[in-house]
């Protein structure tokens, strides 16, 4: 039997390496998480879409069924601007709570899935097995789990996913879509004690941000998500004071519930936004998704964390975007829980950190949910 891994220990060394996105540089992170993996009997692979950007696969099994997929990213987004009060890449442990960038979101569930195969690894060779999709470059649109997808076959199969993004261990059944557009408006420069010689593109983009402020997506709620929203999150245009500005960019970030066309809803805001409007980039398009809570294993899932939870689990979903956007459909639109052990309220958080006790559940629930499956 492989040795047992301590996931407390783990996220605290995974915590060690630093991934913030951008640059990410992933590749030690995902070797030191390979080699435990590889030690215990798993085909490993790491993957790479830039250079030092790993991604890491790990297998074991698979012979009597499609295997189930755990996964996880392991880049981090950057410090913020306000002073921790703890070194961020330390994994310290204070009053039952492990500090560090990365801790909640998503190193600990990473650690927590890790540890639980590696614990039931000689168990996966008579059973359909394990898939773990461990990923770069996540924060920034989900880039390495696309990456996966798009080379042919190197994912394999799956039956079921896990997504171990922070859930604080409630297993949720779908997560919003996410649309980010950078809206243009164009100008002619001219003098500023001139403006009658020029176009002024922030006037037009006056226009276009209270257009948005006002838009509509006629789309009925969803009964577990809500409505899908927009929010206009940055804008900037302008060489100097003194000059009539030409080019003004507006950031905008909608969030869309599972079903949403992204093309005609791109194409409806361009409509609804001329004629100030010039262009519209766009940043990052991922789909939103949701899996039946009715799906007999997902409440075969339900029932497991029911003991964790005290009572059974109703249908929830998160309005983040997560690997699942790209991975749920490669695999088939596979039955898909988003379960970690992370607060979703710390994500990106000064002093963020994540419950120990958490972590320790989070092993044993995908102990259990592994189990469940090779038993099936």
């Amino acid at each position: 039997m492989p040795s047992s891994v301590d996931p407390v220990a783990l996220t605290q060394a995974l915590v060690q390496f630093n991934t913030i996105n951008p640059p990410g540089q992933e590749r030690e992170c995902a070797h030191h998480i390979g080699q435990l993996l590889s030690a215990a009997g798993f085909t490993v692979t790491y993957p790479e879409g830039e250079e030092g950007r790993s991604n890491v696969i790990a297998r074991r099994g698979g012979h009597s069924g499609k295997p189930i997929c755990f996964t996880g990213h392991i880049d981090t987004v950057p410090l913020g601007a306000q002073p921790w009060s703890v070194d961020p890449f330390s994994g310290d442990i204070i009053d039952g709570k492990l500090y560090g960038r990365g801790s909640t979101d998503m190193k600990a569930g990473v650690a927590a899935f890790v540890a639980a195969a590696i614990d039931l690894a000689d168990t996966f060779d008579e059973g359909s097995g394990v898939v773990l999709v461990i990923t770069a470059g996540e924060e920034t649109g989900c880039e390495g789990a696309y990456f996966l997808a798009t080379q042919g076959d190197l994912l394999g199969e799956a039956g079921a996913m896990i997504v171990a993004e922070p859930t604080s261990n409630f297993p949720m059944v779908g997560h919003k879509g996410a649309l980010w557009l950078n809206a243009l408006t164009q100008g002619v420069t001219a003098h500023g004690s001139m403006p009658q010689h020029g176009v002024n593109a922030v006037y037009k983009a006056a226009r276009v941000v209270a257009k948005l402020e006002a838009f509509e997506f006629h789309r009925p709620p969803h009964a577990v998500l809500g409505s899908d929203t927009l929010n206009v999150g940055t804008i900037s245009g302008g060489l100097n004071m003194n000059s009539v500005p030409d080019l003004c960019r507006i950031g905008i970030d909608i969030r869309t519930t599972p079903g949403a066309s992204h093309d005609a809803l791109r194409d409806g805001l361009g409509g609804h936004l001329a004629p100030d409007l010039s262009e519209l980039e766009t940043v990052i398009d991922l789909d939103g998704v949701w899996t039946d809570p009715q799906h007999a294993w997902v409440r075969e899932v339900f029932a497991i964390m029911q003991p964790v939870l005290g009572d059974m689990p109703d249908a929830r979903g998160v309005n983040y975007f997560t690997d699942a956007s790209a991975l749920t459909p490669y695999y088939g639109d596979i039955p898909t829980i988003i379960l970690g052990p992370g607060e979703a309220s710390l994500a990106h958080q000064t002093d963020e950190y994540c419950f120990v006790d958490r972590i320790e559940q989070a092993k044993a629930a995908y102990v259990a949910i592994m189990t469940h499956w090779n038993a099936s």
